[in-house]
């Protein structure tokens, strides 16, 4: 471990953890994104599971950054919103 002079990302990244941390990351703004439209349009979880047609537990494991989600379920979800999902490489 260099230590001195090291940014946090060099770090994370001579730790291994680099990559778990930005895809947890990742995984928490999509969740908090999805959240805020719930609340702009007052939905309830059991109300998208609905238009989702799936149930409320899904939705809860949707909106858990721990849970292996699949990008159709998000885009499921989206859908559910009036929303899409936009994913780019950069």
């Amino acid at each position: 471990m260099n230590g001195l002079g090291q940014n946090f990302a060099e770090f994370m990244q001579e730790q291994n953890l680099y990559d778990e941390a930005q895809e947890l990351a990742a995984k928490k703004i999509i969740a908090a994104q999805l959240r805020q439209e719930m609340k702009k349009q007052k939905l309830s979880k059991s109300a998208v599971a609905e238009r989702m047609h799936t149930t409320r537990s899904a939705v809860d494991n949707a909106l858990d950054p721990a849970f292996n989600t699949s990008i159709s379920t998000i885009e499921r979800f989206a859908r559910a919103l009036g929303k899409r999902v936009s994913i780019a490489l950069v």
